[in-house]
């Protein structure tokens, strides 16, 4: 877990009610006629300094949410808040916010040198006039990953994967920004070199103050690297707790279940997953999304969503608890 304080003020970013629907089949006039339900109305805050973990299965919002949140994609409802600024995220992405990319192979233009790379972030938004000293904000950049300025006429091919998410990270940071969605940024290289990621952005964060979003699908890196852990399933956060007491006492039977699945190194321990079952739903959201596949499912879970509460420090949306 992150060891960095946390202070007690205003949250530095509030998410609100947030949903994304994207149109998946259109009538003969072109109007909207079916939609995919990503985001449905999910609502957490991100303190200064900290490092909240969103965690669920492949295709439950997750990345969704994150470039929601940055702008890429324009909410279809909802609200974000930076220090208390109500985001306008229909003019596009906010550069105080800025992403790392899960693929670091596809996230970097393969005709541009590193230095153009990240110094691209800098010209987009005016922030020298002189190139000498934009350059030698490359260059910092670059020390600061773990490369070296020497490095900064070379092309994205001629790094390992490793090198290039360190090219991402140093991108993302080129205009300080006040937080940054990490969509992923391990699951795609070799289990030897993702510590090694890891450990650099713990490092930036103690360095630089910084404030992450850590998407993820690995639940023991997010438990190593993240304060607070929500848990999202199909497009709905379902538990939010402080990461240590969320693994070692979750709540929700979706959590539960998630974790139960954390493969463990002895042999001789049966893990029982069989609390979970079938597969992930189509996006009905009459009520509880995980009521389909969850053996605490009444009734009343079939019909109603049930509202975020408090139990125990644990917030929680279900209602069997």
């Amino acid at each position: 877990m992150n060891n960095t304080e946390i202070p007690n003020n205003k949250p530095l970013l509030s998410v609100k009610n947030l949903e994304k629907h994207f149109v998946t089949k259109k009538n003969f006039f072109g109007h909207p006629k079916e939609y995919a339900y990503s985001l449905n109305g999910i609502s957490f805050d991100i303190n200064k300094g900290e490092t909240l973990g969103l965690v669920g299965e492949s295709g439950c919002g997750k990345t969704t949410a994150g470039r929601t949140i940055m702008g890429i994609y324009k909410p279809t409802a909802g609200e974000v808040y930076l220090h208390g600024e109500r985001l306008d995220l229909s003019k596009g992405p906010e550069k105080r916010i800025q992403m790392i990319f899960q693929d670091p192979y596809a996230c970097l233009n393969p005709r541009m040198t590193v230095g153009e790379i990240i110094g691209e972030p800098l010209e987009i938004n005016h922030v020298y006039d002189d190139n000498k000293a934009k350059l030698q904000r490359v260059y910092e950049l670059l020390e600061l990953v773990g490369l070296s300025r020497e490095q900064a006429n070379r092309f994205p091919h001629e790094f390992s994967g490793g090198q290039r998410q360190r090219i991402g990270i140093a991108r993302a940071l080129s205009v300080n920004p006040d937080i940054i969605i990490c969509d992923e940024p391990i699951s795609a290289l070799d289990v030897s070199i993702q510590a090694q990621v890891v450990n650099l952005m713990r490092r930036l964060q103690k360095e630089l103050g910084l404030t992450y979003l850590f998407i993820a699908h690995d639940l023991a890196m997010v438990k190593y690297i993240s304060d607070r852990v929500a848990v999202m399933y199909m497009g709905a956060i379902m538990e939010l707790a402080d990461a240590e007491e969320l693994y070692r006492n979750p709540l929700h039977p979706y959590t539960k279940s998630l974790l139960a699945a954390i493969p463990v190194p002895d042999p001789d321990i049966r893990q029982d997953i069989s609390s979970i079952k079938g597969e992930i739903g189509t996006g009905d959201m009459t009520g509880c999304p995980f009521a389909p596949r969850c053996n605490k499912a009444s009734d009343k879970c079939f019909k109603e969503m049930p509202a975020i509460k408090n139990v125990e420090g644990h917030q929680i949306a279900c209602h069997s608890i």
